[in-house]
C-alpha cells in the first residue's frame, strides 16, 4: 500500500509540474504513465490477494 501511495503522489507532482511549467509537458505524460502503472499495480495486487485469501 505504501508503494501505491508513493506512486500516486509522484504522479500528481509530475502532472502538476508538467502542466504548469512551460516546456515541461513531457512530465505531464510521465505522470500519467506513472498513475496508470499505480492503478494497474493495485488492481493486480487486490485481485491476487482476493484469490488466495483463506476461507473461514
Amino acid at each position: 500500500m505504501t508503494l501505491f501511495l508513493a506512486l500516486i503522489i509522484v504522479a500528481f507532482v509530475l502532472g502538476i509540474i508538467g502542466a504548469t511549467v512551460h516546456g515541461l509537458l513531457y512530465l505531464l505524460f510521465i505522470g500519467i504513465v506513472v498513475l496508470v502503472a499505480a492503478v494497474l499495480y493495485m488492481a493486480l495486487r487486490t485481485r491476487h490477494s482476493a484469490r488466495h485469501r483463506p476461507l473461514r
